[in-house]
């Protein structure tokens, strides 16, 4: 930093000096930023990996059981392998993988969260030229009138008219190093808050992905539900017919035609419960495709039109943290609350400030940059807060306190990760075991309801008798259906548990 070249000074011992203590300043300065390269207040470092080897009790290898019927098969848990980014197509729905792309590109959540990070860095980028001199130039033209009693006119003409003009250009430098470096810790906060960002993006874009999976998966469970809820109301309706041709017969006593009855109402009344889920799934998958209900899509969702993922990617937790974008986030607000502790201290500190000026002024405009009307000035402030009550102390405590909050943040975030995980594969060994039962009452039901009907074809049973059979079978089915859907949703809750595989994605994805 010094005069720009093409001022002119003028000559002389006075001159020589006044450069003389420039070059002194400058080297005060120079010395300054030479201390700049340290930076006060705690390194940050990565918190240490988990060290536990699995998910305790929670099946983290082998393979669930298998059972007959659509998502039947047996899931093997695979220790250590990775996530696809579009782990979704392990469903084998076409028109599954079509309302993600939809979603992923039209939620206005996903919108939302790209253009945090795109603010977060504009606002860090402005923030690095704190670490730069910062240069103004300025122009001022002024009339005046000077007085003529008590003041000389500026010039050193005699005084015959007190109006005169004066015009000023000038560039103007200020800088603050970083002695202490407390700039360079905000800016290391403003960059794990960039981190942060980027992370709540990540994360936002695996829940997406994910609810839409879980979602259709619900859908198709509800008209499963549906279906095999309709039937018995059907199978209901003709006990009840019969029920009453019986006691019109006497046959059927009053009893039992009422019994009968509140059956079928009772069946009816699960209907309109299913109907609404129904429906509400419906919009909720229409909503996170960032649209309004009345434009619903087109695709519809049956658990036949999925196929189970039959191996399960099982990562240990010192991988999981490095894959699950909350624990990362919590990572990043870490690093934050460290580098406030840094900002903290360097404001306890002596804050130090070089300024410069250098321009041209003269009283015409065609006057500027001749010979003597250039100027110049440099300058050093050092300044040290004295007293402020303890003011200064008390935010270096709270930064403290801060980092404190946010380290038991990120171990309740890593907790919470693992936890997710043990959960989901417990969670998937209780499905496979319920639908494997379901599975067999279920069979047991639709044996049962054969022989009923070989039988009645024979006249040996009551029409009744094959009805109560039947519907002990569609009882089965509906439940069949319940555990199916839960398996599937609970393999879906396992890929995003597991961080959702966004590691594998292109970087345009999260911009």
């Amino acid at each position: 930093m010094g005069v720009s070249p093409w001022v002119r000074e003028p000559c002389g011992p006075r001159s020589r000096a006044a450069r003389a203590v420039a070059r002194a300043q400058l080297g005060c300065a120079a010395a300054a930023l030479a201390l700049a390269a340290c930076a006060v207040g705690p390194n940050f470092h990565r918190p240490p990996a988990p060290k536990a080897a699995d998910y305790g009790s929670a099946p983290s290898q082998g393979a669930t059981v298998a059972s007959t019927g659509t998502g039947g098969a047996a899931q093997s848990f695979v220790a250590g392998q990775d996530i696809p980014a579009q782990w979704w197509t392990l469903f084998h729905s076409e028109q599954l993988t079509a309302l993600i792309a939809q979603a992923l590109k039209g939620n206005p959540d996903l919108e939302a969260a790209r253009a945090a990070l795109r603010q977060a860095s504009e606002l860090y980028n402005a923030q690095r030229t704190s670490l730069l001199p910062v240069v103004q130039g300025s122009f001022d033209a002024q009339r005046a009138k000077n007085s003529v009693l008590t003041l000389a006119n500026p010039t050193s003409l005699p005084q015959t008219n007190p109006y005169y003009n004066l015009y000023t250009a000038q560039l103007s430098l200020s800088y603050s190093p970083d002695v202490f470096g407390g700039l360079r810790r905000s800016l290391e906060a403003a960059r794990a808050g960039v981190a942060q960002t980027r992370f709540e993006l990540i994360a936002t874009y695996v829940t997406l992905s994910s609810n839409v999976v879980v979602t259709a998966v619900q859908e198709a469970s509800l008209r499963g539900q549906i279906a095999a809820t309709a039937r018995l109301l059907e199978i209901e309706r003709q006990l009840t017919a019969t029920v009453r041709q019986q006691h019109s017969l006497g046959t059927a006593s009053e009893l039992d035609l009422l019994s009968q009855q509140a059956a079928e109402a009772q069946t009816a009344a699960q209907l309109p419960p299913l109907e609404k889920q129904l429906g509400q799934t419906r919009d909720a998958l229409t909503a996170l495709l960032g649209r309004l209900p009345s434009e619903e899509p087109p695709q519809t969702f049956t658990l036949q039109d999925l196929s189970l993922p039959t191996e399960l990617p099982v990562s240990l937790p010192s991988r999981l943290i490095e894959q699950r974008p909350d624990v990362r986030q919590a990572e990043e607000n870490l690093h934050a609350a460290s580098a406030q502790v840094g900002v903290a201290l360097a404001d306890m500190l002596p804050q130090f400030t070089v300024s410069a000026d250098t321009g041209s002024a003269a009283l015409a405009i065609n006057k500027l940059f001749t010979p003597y009307t250039g100027f110049w000035d440099i300058g050093a402030s050092l300044t040290q807060t004295l007293f402020d009550a303890g003011a200064l102390i008390y935010r270096h405590r709270a930064a403290d306190a801060a980092l404190d909050q946010a380290g038991a943040q990120y171990r309740a975030a890593v907790i919470l990760a693992c936890q997710n995980v043990a959960d989901t594969l417990r969670a998937l060994q209780a499905d496979a075991d319920a639908l494997k039962a379901a599975a067999d009452a279920d069979e047991a039901a639709r044996a049962a309801f054969e022989v009923a009907r070989h039988q009645q074809q024979l006249g040996t049973i009551s029409l009744v008798a094959l009805l109560n059979a039947e519907q002990t079978y569609q009882q089965a089915e509906a439940a069949v259906v319940q555990a199916r859907g839960a398996r599937f949703a609970d393999t879906a809750g396992l890929f995003q548990a597991l961080g959702g595989g966004w590691w594998n994605s292109s970087e345009a994805a999260f911009r």
